[in-house]
């Protein structure tokens, strides 16, 4: 786009607090941020945002689009849909498809039809496999590596060690390494007892992986950590100096075991919802944890409600809602939220331009009304699956506009993207 827009009125989420500024846009990026604007850009379009407050648009790192293989239930352009209807204008998608994006041919393949029909921005993690660890290093254009250490939805497994290291020591050390922490070798030792993935399978996997990167001295990141006592192990790997991050679900800080049994299966995910008292750790110390990743694994309602459900909720279209009604309800500030789902992500993963609302940024924004109560339903949701795990819970603030490097994407449920409007991500 050209020219330049000015939006005032509004108030903009910062490090520190909100402040009530007005923000000039062009080509793309942010131009300036600050109070009475419109005497400086006489010939920008102007729009009144008066009533919203802007956060920058927040990143997802942590997202299953199923395509290719599984786009009866999501696909690329109905997963970043469900993204800009949850304010989130940048996704990382994870590599566990059908076939698993694992090698150069598949990762290009992906990243082909992303240009075509992503609505968002987005980047796609190459996976980890028992032998591919040399040619998963050499590919630049993943935005990281997925490693699962124990089992989940589709074929990826690094349980060996040998595989593990090689991976540790080959992928390039100022990139990322993203881990499923659930050690196999518990999760199939409890499942044969009857118990389902308990803490001592995702203990067992960060004690673990921690060791391995401690001493082989690389940096990690921890996906949907999901008991206190995961965040007390990389709290105290940091204190000894390991460069280690890690990301919660909203699952995780929303949802308990109690609600499992009223969701049944719709209830289920890996790792799956923790009784109340490990849910309450998680916030008791959400000072440990560096980003919220919504774990977005869609099914339809048929595998759900079948003879064997796959594990996996979607979420692109409520973290957003629930954080905001944390904040209402004084959990956290608006800071924290703009920082754990769009400053830290950016800094983490080296995301060029993202993640602040600040002079020579894209200009991802996303809109919300704090004041808005409404119910989270079924209806109207973007994804494909069609459903939430949330469904009937009454939140307080929600998304009213959405722009995508300065181009407005989303407003009052519609989504005005076309296909192809996202880009690929590039890492500084």
């Amino acid at each position: 786009m050209t020219g330049q827009i000015l939006l005032y009125g509004g108030r903009i989420v910062t490090a520190v607090g909100v402040e009530r500024q007005d923000m000039l846009i062009e080509n793309e990026h942010i131009l300036a941020v600050g109070a009475r604007l419109s005497g400086d850009a006489p010939q920008a379009t102007r729009i009144n945002v008066e009533g919203l407050t802007l956060f920058p648009g927040l990143i997802d790192v942590h997202v299953h689009l199923r395509e290719p293989g599984g786009e009866y239930k999501e696909d690329i352009f109905t997963g970043t849909s469900a993204a800009l209807a949850g304010g989130i204008t940048t996704v990382l998608a994870m590599p566990n498809t059908n076939p698993p994006v694992t090698h150069r041919d598949t990762l290009t393949d992906v990243l082909a039809k992303a240009a075509t029909r992503a609505v968002c921005d987005y980047g796609f993690y190459i996976g980890g496999t028992l032998d591919n660890a040399e040619e998963a290093a050499r590919l630049s254009d993943a935005i990281g590596l997925k490693l699962y250490v124990g089992s989940s939805t589709g074929t990826l497994l690094v349980d060996q060690l040998f595989a593990q290291i090689a991976h540790l020591t080959r992928y390039p050390k100022d990139r990322i390494i993203a881990v499923h922490a659930e050690d196999e070798a518990a999760v199939q030792y409890y499942a044969t007892r009857g118990r389902r993935r308990p803490p001592i399978c995702a203990a067992l996997a960060v004690s673990h992986v921690l060791t391995l990167a401690e001493q082989l001295e690389r940096r990690l990141h921890i996906c949907h950590v999901s008991t206190g006592y995961e965040l007390a192990l990389i709290r105290a790997a940091r204190a000894r100096g390991l460069d280690v991050t890690c990301e919660v679900s909203p699952h995780h800080l929303f949802l308990s075991t109690e609600d499992e049994q009223r969701l049944g299966a719709l209830g289920q995910v890996n790792p799956p919802l923790r009784a109340r008292e490990e849910v309450d750790a998680l916030w008791a110390q959400s000072d440990a944890i560096d980003m919220i990743a919504t774990d977005h694994a869609p099914h339809t309602l048929d595998e759900k409600t079948g003879a064997l459900p796959p594990s996996g909720m979607p979420g692109l279209e409520t973290m957003l809602p629930l954080m905001l009604d944390a904040a209402h309800t004084g959990r956290l500030s608006l800071s924290d939220i703009a920082r754990r789902t769009s400053t830290r992500p950016a800094e983490v993963f080296g995301l060029a331009d993202k993640g602040q609302i600040a002079p020579g940024y894209h200009a991802d924004l996303t809109l919300v009304d704090l004041d808005e109560a409404w119910t989270i339903e079924n209806e109207g949701l973007h994804t494909r699956c069609g459903w939430t795990p949330f469904a009937g819970r009454t939140v307080c603030g929600r998304v009213k506009q959405v722009y995508l490097r300065g181009k407005r994407v989303f407003a009052d449920g519609d989504i005005l993207a076309q296909p192809g409007d996202g880009h690929p991500v590039a890492q500084s």
